[in-house]
């Protein structure tokens, strides 16, 4: 049986995950995926398009470790009240990420519905999830 997923949330699944594996493997469990190059163009600056999905209200999936970082990324980040959850493994397959995030698909969806936003995620090679902020 497919497991439902939360009402509402849409998935945004930016350029540093690809546009194939990840957003194929969240559609067969039902989620809601839109894909970076769908609704942008590659050279997008990440302020502008986190500004835009928060906006939206979609919540985003990455593992882009600068926009985490980057002071100035985290307060696009900040004023538009985006959800996040970053990968912190970043050698890693299509396939791999694709399975992580069907195995943690059930943790984000609990996670985005009850914890106010804005906040980031990491989610760990292991499938373990870490507030960063």
């Amino acid at each position: 049986m497919t497991p439902k997923p939360a009402s509402g949330l849409v998935f945004f699944i930016d350029r540093s995950l690809g546009r194939k594996y990840v957003a194929q493997a969240l559609r067969e469990t039902g989620a809601t995926v839109e894909v970076h190059d769908d609704h942008f163009p590659q050279n997008t600056t990440d302020v502008d398009w986190l500004t835009e999905v928060g906006r939206r209200g979609w919540v985003v999936l990455s593992k882009d470790e600068r926009i985490r970082r980057n002071r100035i990324e985290r307060a696009a980040l900040d004023a538009t009240q985006v959800r996040a959850f970053f990968l912190t493994q970043q050698d890693i397959t299509g396939p791999e990420m694709a399975d992580l995030f069907k195995s943690v698909l059930k943790g984000m969806e609990n996670r985005a519905v009850s914890q106010p936003a804005p906040f980031i995620y990491t989610i760990s090679r292991s499938g373990q999830f870490s507030r960063v902020k």
